[in-house]
């Protein structure tokens, strides 16, 4: 198989580990200014969450495949 066996668990684990990041960062760290009046202030912060949550479900899963 091309670049190996487990691609498709790599590449979950990379997504799912980028959304849980990215989601949780915004909603703990939000940018110090507005860029223009298109860009929301800050993320909102029960949608970015449940990301989170779906990032690190995926992650986790994608961890217990590579492993067993």
């Amino acid at each position: 198989m091309f670049l190996g066996e487990d691609l498709l668990a790599y590449l979950v684990l990379a997504f799912g580990g980028a959304l849980f990041a990215g989601n949780l960062l915004a909603v703990i760290r939000p940018p110090e200014r507005q860029l223009d009046d298109t860009h929301l202030e800050r993320a909102p912060v029960g949608r970015s969450l449940a990301f989170a949550a779906l990032g690190l479900v995926a992650a986790i899963w994608a961890i217990a495949s590579l492993v067993s």
